[in-house]
């Protein structure tokens, strides 16, 4: 359980705008948190966003909550050796930005840069770290200095990330308030269950007032599975007492594969007495 002193936490949802009319009454009636999922495909960049973005805002019309997307990362290394990759990465990034402003979003999540070959090898190479991090400097400076200035943050979601603290490391880096970290709760029980990496309550406590963003997912240790929250193993007790002792007021997002049925996970939270 939670302190029993504070409020729950409010939960959100990470949504498609055709998935979010079936929750929408859940979403605008307590202004919950929510991320819009439609914008990360190359697709959709490089054709018609602006008038998904308009649909956007139609669909928004009344909500006041806090709201953000996922930004683009298929493909797109942020510390590639590659100059020339990172410059399509850093026109993707500047592109997911365009969206925000568009749509007035607050937030993108971009993808971590640490592999798991990364964890067992990067201390072979003299200065490995270091030059993995100018590597996404030179990929993110740009994006960095506009999200400052449209009011948008960045954070960096685990993805293959077996040592909690290396994307803590990176987002503290760029010594930017618009720079923050992202915890996947299913990237980081496969880690734990599949790579040897610390259970999930521990990516919470690595992080700590750095944590902006939660990706709620269930996983069963062996692979990204997106399930609802009960339908896995994740221990969500200990994932919610550390988000209550170490951070403060992440948003909280249901990403799941069955964005349908999405309310069933959040009504297992529920009732475990974990958050509304």
């Amino acid at each position: 359980m939670t302190d029993s002193t504070r409020p729950l936490p409010l939960l959100g949802a990470a949504l498609t705008l055709d998935t979010l009319a079936l929750h929408r009454d859940w979403i605008f009636e307590r202004q919950r948190d929510l991320e819009l999922q439609d914008f990360c495909f190359a697709e959709v960049l490089s054709g018609d966003w602006r008038s998904r973005a308009d649909a956007a805002r139609t669909a928004l019309a009344g909500y006041r909550g806090r709201l953000g997307i996922h930004g683009p990362f298929w493909s797109l290394p942020l510390a590639a050796d590659d100059p020339e990759i990172r410059a399509v990465v850093a026109r993707r990034m500047a592109q997911g930005l365009d969206v925000c402003e568009a749509i007035g979003a607050t937030q993108m999540v971009i993808h971590s840069p640490y592999t798991t070959w990364d964890h067992a090898n990067l201390d072979e190479h003299r200065d490995a770290r270091a030059r993995l991090i100018e590597r996404a400097h030179l990929t993110l400076d740009a994006a960095v200095a506009r999200a400052r200035d449209i009011g948008t943050t960045l954070v960096i979601e685990n993805i293959e990330d077996k040592d909690p603290h290396a994307r803590v490391e990176l987002a503290a880096s760029f010594d930017a308030a618009v720079v923050r970290v992202s915890l996947d709760t299913g990237h980081a029980h496969y880690a734990h269950g599949s790579t040897g990496a610390p259970p999930v309550d521990r990516y919470v406590q690595a992080a700590g007032a750095a944590l902006d963003h939660v990706h709620i997912q269930d996983a069963d240790g062996y692979a990204d599975r997106h399930w609802l929250p009960g339908e896995g193993t994740v221990a969500w007790p200990a994932v919610f007492r550390a988000v209550a002792k170490y951070c403060d007021r992440p948003r909280l997002l249901i990403e799941v594969k069955d964005q349908v049925g999405l309310r069933r996970g959040a009504d297992h939270l529920v009732g475990l007495g974990l958050a509304e």
